[in-house]
């Protein structure tokens, strides 16, 4: 079973995802919580595999509490949820960790389905705000130092996360787990200074 957290501050969008994900066979909604704050507090005392984070929270931004939840929950895929497109908000909250975003008006089947592919490995965003995305880290492109810190096989799992197969795809390719891909991913993120395998890609096949 699947653990869901949820981060919205409205009961409504709160009840409404909690419900959806609740019907959903193989998800189950492990934590709901109004604030950033209180989040910090309960989901890593659930661990879920992804936190469903709104991105406008009263106090605390749902961007501040997606870089400090990653902190806690190195593992986590943070989904951003949001009224509508906003570019830079979206792109900060990228940058501090999450996979990628969910529109709140989204229908029942496309929420599960940004749940889907994020634990596949994906990143649900729109052309707009990957081509900022890529544009930003190709400015900032990996050291030779810091692909000289890779091992020959975490450069492999990188090149095929950077081609776009998800992780079951590169342990069939590579003869190993799924779960040794992760491995590998959570030491390629160390060693790359970033935080989710979109960067480590986008960093990775950056100018050098």
């Amino acid at each position: 079973m699947i653990k869901i957290g949820i981060v919205e501050d409205s009961k409504t969008t709160r009840d409404g995802l909690a419900t959806i994900i609740d019907l959903s066979p193989g998800y189950t909604c492990v934590c709901v919580c109004d604030t950033a704050e209180k989040a910090l507090v309960q989901l890593p005392k659930h661990a879920p595999e992804v936190v469903l984070m709104d991105i406008q929270l009263p106090g605390m931004s749902g961007i501040e509490c997606a870089g400090r939840l990653k902190k806690l929950l190195p593992d986590v895929l943070i989904i951003m949820v949001t009224v509508y497109e906003d570019p830079d908000r979206i792109f900060s909250a990228l940058r501090n960790g999450a996979s990628g975003y969910l529109l709140k008006r989204s229908a029942p089947d496309q929420v599960i389905t940004a749940i889907r592919d994020v634990l596949q490995g994906g990143a649900p965003m729109s052309g707009e705000i990957a081509r900022k995305v890529i544009h930003h880290f190709r400015e900032q492109s990996t050291t030779a130092e810091e692909v000289e810190k890779l091992t020959t096989r975490e450069r492999e799992v990188l090149e095929l996360v950077a081609q776009g197969f998800i992780n079951k795809e590169i342990g069939d390719r590579l003869g190993v787990s799924t779960e040794a891909v992760r491995w590998h991913l959570k030491h390629i993120y160390v060693k790359l200074h970033v935080r989710s395998r979109t960067e480590a890609a986008l960093k990775f096949r950056g100018p050098k």
